[in-house]
């Protein structure tokens, strides 16, 4: 018999060359029916792998999120062994998991469409119904090199080159088909749940446009019906509230071949853009902000101080000036340091609370850019706070309490993701070390629950991102809290502490919306177009019946644009059904109509975004309501 040590902390005897599987099935025939995989001290492992005396062992079911991982490895697999029976030219790439599902790159002549998708979907569930076991088989470098070139299999015979010679390889076998694989992998094609092919892409063998375009084939898989189904209706839903397709409808901003990647904000996308800068100033100038502006091109010699050429070059937009090569600026806080050097500083000027909305420009690669999302130029609200040792942990909690606030508006949800020092920092491991102690001490005594992203931090210091909820369950990366010991020495900061003696501040970089461009985009999707009433370009629509009511209808906006209300009246002489159609397209949060009624009695016929038909109302009340709202920002 040997002990193992199962997950709560008890000891568990088994006979010898026992599996996961077996000890799965002594604890329970539920547990043994539900087992995808095993984690062995720390480490996923088959359901078929042998334990040992003292192992630590944990079984993995799909209630586990590793487990759904394991059946979509195993699916990809699965699309794989379907492809090659399909389509016997075929060469095998790579196949791993992505969010929410997998892909698998293939090198074959014709590209895929969707009609082969559903072929190889169908083939997929073939094979799935046979129930094929799935085995691990570990070979010899050599014997693993030359199974893979018998098997007409380059790519693999690539992989395989790339590994170390002394490292032993593994393989998964299923039937006829046998792939590369580390595992670990279901025991049976039947374990597979539910699934679906959504598309396919070119995509470059190893992501290196120089070398062959191969065809990847994306798939979704989840642990039931529901669930997939679930997701797929939020694919659809996605897609018309694609920002790019409402920005056109909406005439909120465009793009043009002769500025790829740079925005064009038409006139109600910059209203949009200007109601989220107002917010922001408004919040800011509360919460003991001064808002200062840096130029947007500066010299060699800063990037070179700031660190950002060394280590951000390649994404710089670089000009020559006066025989001296400058730079657009990626980021504001070179700038923002320079500032803080204008004048001498005291420890009683400490925190320092410094606010820029400042247009930034980033070389991204063509294949990258995606509507507002990735652009080449957008709006970073940023700001910079310069403070004492002392000052951080409340810091921090005032930057978190602006973001919750910020983000609760908007009704998001949002996650916290603690990044740390990544491999091109600079600065020393002391440094390093406080700035990091730092932060986790801030989040855990804010009681903030947070996962640890390990080597994800800026060169400069380790941060704390906001990932936002969307109302379709999308994730986004948003506001940034970056705490920074390396400007202020680079730039040689200091200020005149109570012993009379000169010191560095430390830095805090933060921004909330991120770009305000990118930030459009999400809100476009999130309101799928309907923005609450304060943010949204125009508020109310009127609508006269006929052209015998202009009179009143522009007595009427005229009522409501003197209480600060954006208005916009339709006077065609198209039937009234059209018009208020078409205004509920533009998602106007109100549509009044006026006709002879309303034109005799003073009132107006409401039509609201969220309640329909609310018939008769005097215009008075509602200047009330709407102001009421607009002032709330409800």
């Amino acid at each position: 018999m040997i002990n193992l040590k199962l997950k709560d902390g008890s000891i568990r005897k088994i006979e010898e060359n026992s599996t996961v599987l077996d000890l799965a099935k002594s604890i329970s025939k539920k547990l043994g029916k539900s087992a995808v995989v095993g984690e062995v001290n720390g480490t996923l492992v088959d359901l078929s792998y042998k334990l040992k005396n003292n192992d630590e062992v944990n079984i993995i079911t799909y209630d586990d999120e590793a487990g759904v991982e394991v059946m979509r490895h195993t699916t990809s697999h699965v699309m794989a062994q379907a492809v090659k029976r399909l389509y016997k030219d075929v060469k095998l790439a790579i196949g791993p998991t992505i969010e929410n599902g997998f892909y698998y790159d293939f090198d074959i002549e014709v590209p895929f469409n969707n009609e082969d998708l559903v072929k190889i979907e169908e083939e997929m569930n073939k094979i799935i119904k046979e129930d094929i076991s799935i085995k691990r088989i570990v070979l010899s470098r050599e014997e693993a090199l030359r199974l893979m070139e018998e098997r007409g299999e380059p790519y693999k015979v690539e992989l395989i080159k790339d590994l170390s010679e002394e490292e032993t390889i593994s393989l998964y076998k299923q039937g006829d088909f046998i792939d590369l694989c580390r595992g670990p992998h279901l025991l049976s094609t039947k374990g597979i749940k539910d699934f679906k092919l959504t598309s396919v892409a070119g995509a470059y063998w190893k992501g290196n446009e120089k070398n062959k375009m191969l065809q990847r084939v994306y798939g979704v898989a989840f642990a039931n019906k529901d669930i997939l189904k679930t997701y797929l209706n939020n694919i659809e839903e996605a897609k018309k509230r694609d920002h790019r397709k409402l920005g056109k409808e909406l005439k909120l901003f465009t793009f043009v071949d002769e500025g790829p990647g740079f925005p064009f904000f038409l006139p109600k996308g910059v209203i949009l853009k200007n109601n989220l800068i107002n917010y922001w100033r408004e919040l800011h100038q509360k919460a003991g902000y001064v808002e200062v502006e840096t130029p947007i091109m500066l010299n060699k010699k800063l990037w070179e101080t700031s660190g950002h050429w060394d280590h951000y070059k390649e994404n710089m937009y670089i000009s020559m000036i006066d025989e001296e090569e400058f730079a657009l600026k990626p980021m504001n806080c070179p700038g923002g340091m320079l500032i803080y050097k204008t004048e001498t500083h005291s420890y009683r000027d400490f925190p320092m609370r410094v606010g820029e909305l400042g247009r930034v420009h980033r070389h991204e690669l063509s294949g990258a850019l995606h509507g507002l999302m990735r652009v080449r130029a957008f709006t970073q609200d940023d700001a910079h706070i310069f403070m004492l040792p002392e000052q951080i942990k409340s810091e921090i909690k005032g930057v978190v309490a602006l973001i919750d606030e910020v983000y609760s508006k908007f009704g998001f949800k949002y996650s916290v993701e603690l990044s740390t020092r990544p491999e091109d920092s600079m600065g020393s491991d002391e440094d390093w070390n406080i700035a990091e102690e730092s932060l986790k001490a801030a989040l855990e005594e804010m009681n903030l629950q947070y996962k640890v992203n390990e080597g994800d931090g800026a060169f400069y210091g380790p941060k704390i991102d906001f990932h936002l909820e969307d109302s379709l369950g999308r994730t986004w990366q948003c506001g940034t809290i970056q705490l920074d010991f390396q400007l202020p020495q680079r730039f040689e900061l200091d200020y005149i502490g109570s012993d009379g003696e000169k010191h560095r501040p430390i830095v805090i970089h933060r921004v909330i919306f991120g770009s305000i461009e990118r930030f459009i985009g999400i809100l476009i999707e999130h309101f799928a177009g309907k923005f609450p009433t304060w943010l949204a370009p125009v508020q109310v629509k009127i609508l006269p019946i006929s052209d015998k009511f202009t009179d009143y209808t522009n007595e009427v906006r005229e009522k409501l644009e003197a209480n600060g209300v954006r208005v916009e009246t339709d006077l065609r002489t198209e039937k009234i059904g059209y018009k208020i159609r078409e205004a509920r397209n533009e998602r106007v949060p109100y549509i009044i109509i006026i006709g002879e009624k309303e034109e005799n009695d003073k009132t107006i016929s409401l039509r609201s975004r969220d309640n329909g038909d609310e018939g008769a109302i005097d215009l008075k009340e509602f200047i009330n309501r709407i102001t009421t709202e607009i002032k709330n920002k409800n």
